[in-house]
């Protein structure tokens, strides 16, 4: 069996294993007093604490980051995200928030924001309309190039929020799971992602309508947003805003969206748009209709129930194995 983490131990006076633990700690600051849990490295042989290289260093950012958390202040992280979202540098952004214009600098090298300060930057980070209003407000002060950039940004931002809060995180949750996702693979599977939580829950995981374009099932309001990417894989600084919330689906949200990732998500957008083509939902649909010719019926989201209620009578649709051999047939097909 293969040695695990090694460093020197000065009880031991030797190098021996440790184990990474997590240690509460109390300490005060600016007259408060807190609770922090810190990582600590203990000696498996004498059970005391070893120094580790790089430990120090990771126990002030997480002391940073609880304190932040504790205050409701912003994170560095936060504030980052805030600068890639709405493409201004430091000293732009520092002056479109209002602050002086090292401020955003300072606060970049760890120096802790006050709760008035990190509100506004909290605000300009969940609201495009807010952004939006800083930005008129402090016009003068930005250069056009930097103010024009910020407030494209923040018109982009609000497109982003016309799609419900739940198809966000399902697509936040899929950025999340696959490193390449074109517009044409993202459309099918949130298509995948409806039919099979439809059919294992009975309702709609999201409110949106699915339309039977030419190329397979669309949601219209997520073909917005991604236009831009054409066929190639989408980039988006935007979602960035929604890091952390993809813990808010659900236990069985996750699950479904897990199982169409582990398989559809190994395809391309073409050979998806295969499969849909096969199903009944996109083709009654389509009725009427001759190949290439626009349509933007909806598919009916009882008709994408029943089809795949019916798919997980005969394949098993909670299980990869199912969802694998259901593919296979689709596949089979259209070839």
């Amino acid at each position: 069996m293969g040695k695990g983490r090694m460093d020197f131990c000065v009880e031991c006076r030797r190098e021996t294993e440790y184990t990474l633990q997590k240690r509460a700690i109390a300490k005060t600051i600016k007259d408060k007093e807190y609770q922090f849990a810190i990582t600590t490295a203990v000696c498996t042989e004498c059970g005391e604490e070893m120094s580790i290289p790089g430990l120090i260093d990771k126990n002030i950012r997480e002391i940073d980051e609880q304190y932040r958390a504790a205050e409701g202040l912003v994170a560095v992280d936060d504030i980052e995200r805030l600068m890639k979202i709405y493409k201004l540098g430091k000293a732009p952004m520092s002056l479109a928030l209002g602050f002086g214009e090292v401020t955003i600098s300072r606060y970049l090298a760890g120096q802790v924001p006050s709760k008035e300060y990190s509100d506004i930057m909290r605000a300009a980070l969940s609201s495009p309309a807010y952004m939006k209003n800083l930005l008129t407000k402090n016009r003068e002060k930005i250069a056009d190039t930097a103010y024009n950039k910020a407030m494209a940004a923040a018109v982009s931002m609000e497109k982003l929020f016309s799609v419900s809060e739940k198809m966000l995180r399902v697509i936040a949750y899929v950025f999340e799971r696959l490193e390449e996702v074109t517009p044409l693979m993202l459309q099918k599977l949130l298509y995948f992602i409806q039919g099979i939580y439809s059919a294992l829950y009975g309702c709609p995981l999201f409110t949106e309508d699915c339309r039977a374009w030419v190329h397979g099932p669309v949601y219209p309001e997520v073909y917005d947003l991604f236009r831009d990417f054409k066929y190639n894989p989408i980039e988006d600084a935007r979602f960035g805003v929604l890091e952390g919330t993809v813990t808010e689906l659900t236990k069985d949200e996750k699950r479904v969206i897990d199982l169409v990732v582990d398989t559809f998500g190994i395809y391309g957008g073409k050979v998806l748009e295969r499969i849909t083509h096969n199903e009944e939902p996109w083709c009654n649909a389509r009725r009427g209709y001759g190949d290439g010719i626009p349509s933007n019926e909806v598919m009916r989201k009882d008709d994408i129930r029943a089809y795949y209620e019916a798919v997980n009578k005969k394949y098993g649709v909670a299980s990869e194995e199912g969802i694998r051999k259901y593919i296979q047939d689709m596949l089979s097909k259209s070839s």
